[in-house]
């Protein structure tokens, strides 16, 4: 019985030879540079990676621009009531993300 490696290579090694590789975009040409890869902690670029290619947003990434738009709300929110309840907003999700970055970083296969 052959090993998942031993059969992918047999795959590769087919799709090569039939000339089906040689149609993939990039082939033969080193893979593009990705400029977060060396900012992600080590044990995450993979996961990472592969969310990315499938289209998924990292829940980090999101609470990131969620942070973003409600900067931008409190600086134009008028209202002292309202800017309050979205600095309060700010201020619980800067928490949140604090904790899962701690997390992160004393147990990067979380």
């Amino acid at each position: 019985m052959r090993t998942l490696d031993e059969e992918i290579a047999r795959h590769l090694k087919e799709a090569a030879e039939s000339g089906e590789l040689g149609k993939a975009k990039g082939y033969g040409k080193p893979l593009p540079e990705d400029p977060g890869w060396e900012s992600t902690p080590e044990a995450l670029r993979m996961p990472m990676k592969i969310l990315k290619d499938a289209g998924v947003t990292p829940p980090e990434i999101e609470w990131f621009h969620e942070r973003a738009r409600l900067k931008v709300s409190i600086e134009a929110a008028v209202d002292p009531t309202e800017r309050r309840a979205l600095q309060v907003q700010l201020i619980e999700l800067e928490q949140k993300i604090a904790l899962r970055l701690e997390a992160l970083r004393i147990n990067p296969t979380l």
